[in-house]
């Protein structure tokens, strides 16, 4: 089987790591932190120290973190990936990531003589441990058949999207759709709370009703009941829109709403909410009536 090097080992990437190694692929993991991989390294899994030294001999590299600049730190620099991955081999990038930097990376890869796959994962922790999560694909069509085994050994499906970029375009539009469902989601429960309907009543209809998306299903009952337990953080969200505004102001199209819902995130984070589900946006919306009912 392909030696796989993965990098990155925050909650998706440690489950994400898990399946290739259940699936019988010869693995060498890297984090940043290198006591997140100490549960890892008790079930037989080699760390490294660096990345560099991570990808040696991978003929697969995948990596899995939260934004840019992490993506930057395990590619970039002499003790990078791209400075020790071998001739042949395939990157993976899963993570969700500017298009901007994605676009660099590709190019980057490149001169390396390396090919490279966006792949950015849509699905939360849970659906990684049960490898149900998804993959959007962009880049060479060839190189994604190259490395479908261990593809299919972390996900439920793979959805080649396109050229180089186009799996993180979809990414960002998907994250955007969720991002907009949970602030609406919010500003109607706020709007029910302070109108003095019955709660318990009121989410079932919701979720049950026409407005019942996905989302809205997930979110409705953490929102009411304030239970926060982070599936997807609140600062990942927060990020991905950013993300995915910009990609909008390349193609110069308004999104008046991601640029209010984006804000209001922001403002979510600004009140401690960062690591939270995504779901405490609606702290805003109550700390901001709690406002107007003082005296």
């Amino acid at each position: 089987m392909q030696r796989v090097a993965f990098l990155g080992l925050g909650g998706m990437g440690t489950a994400m790591a898990r399946n290739l190694n259940k699936a019988g692929f010869p693995l060498v993991v890297y984090n940043r932190t290198p006591a997140k991989a100490e549960a890892l390294v008790a079930e037989g899994i080699q760390r490294a120290e660096t990345p560099r030294e991570a990808v040696r001999e991978a003929e697969v590299i995948i990596s899995m973190v939260g934004n840019d600049q992490a993506s930057q730190q395990i590619w970039l620099g002499n003790d990078g990936a791209l400075a020790g991955a071998q001739h042949g081999a395939v990157l993976i990038e899963c993570s969700t990531l500017s298009l901007a930097w994605v676009r660099e990376l590709a190019e980057l890869a490149a001169t390396h003589d390396l090919a490279f796959l966006d792949a950015p994962v849509t699905g939360s922790k849970p659906a990684a441990e049960a490898r149900q999560i998804g993959l959007f694909v962009g880049g060479d069509m060839a190189a994604m058949q190259q490395v479908q085994p261990a593809l299919a050994a972390m996900s439920q499906f793979q959805s080649y999207m396109g050229v180089s970029g186009a799996g993180t375009k979809m990414k960002l539009v998907i994250n955007l759709i969720i991002g907009l469902h949970a602030e609406a989601l919010a500003e109607g429960l706020n709007l029910a709370e302070q109108a003095g309907l019955d709660m318990e009543q009121v989410m079932p209809l919701l979720a049950n009703g026409g407005v019942g998306s996905p989302v809205v299903k997930m979110k409705v009952g953490p929102m009411i009941q304030r239970q926060y337990q982070p599936l997807f953080a609140l600062r990942w969200l927060h990020k991905d829109l950013t993300y995915a505004l910009r990609f909008a102001d390349e193609l110069n199209l308004p999104m008046p709403a991601l640029a209010t819902a984006r804000e209001v995130y922001r403002l979510a984070g600004n009140l401690g909410l960062d690591e939270a589900d995504f779901s405490a946006v609606i702290e805003v919306l109550r700390q901001s009536r709690m406002n107007i009912d003082r005296p």
